[in-house]
């Protein structure tokens, strides 16, 4: 199972990148919502796992292009903003999970590998 994981914190992106790694998935990360859709465009992923606010491109417009590249793409949000609300009205694609920061790794990857099981 491959991810793409799209963050803009470099601290945060490593963490998480070393987690996933360490739970047996093959992850690709990038620092912005720009670089993680040419990934899409160039290779597929069983997984997009982005924060929502990020430079060039915030996290709800990468999925929203992603979607359209591979509508079976599982979706992961990953926000500091909880309110943030997510849903087909806006643009937001059916069935994406969003999870909140500050969360524990095992969260993290407890929710991917649910996910996955279904992609």
């Amino acid at each position: 199972m491959r991810i793409l994981l799209a963050e803009d914190d470099e601290d945060m992106r490593r963490f998480l990148e070393r987690a996933l790694e360490r739970a047996g998935y093959e992850v690709t990360s990038v620092s912005d919502g720009q670089a993680a859709y040419e990934r899409l465009r160039e290779e597929p992923y069983s997984l997009l796992l982005t924060d929502i606010v990020m430079p060039e491109m915030n996290g709800i417009e990468l999925a929203r292009k992603a979607m359209r590249l591979d509508p079976d793409l599982a979706v992961m949000f990953i926000t500091g903003f909880a309110a943030v609300a997510l849903d087909g009205e806006n643009g937001t694609p059916r069935g994406a999970k969003v999870l909140s920061k500050p969360f524990h790794l095992r969260e993290l990857v407890r929710q991917v590998g649910r996910m996955l099981e279904y992609a």
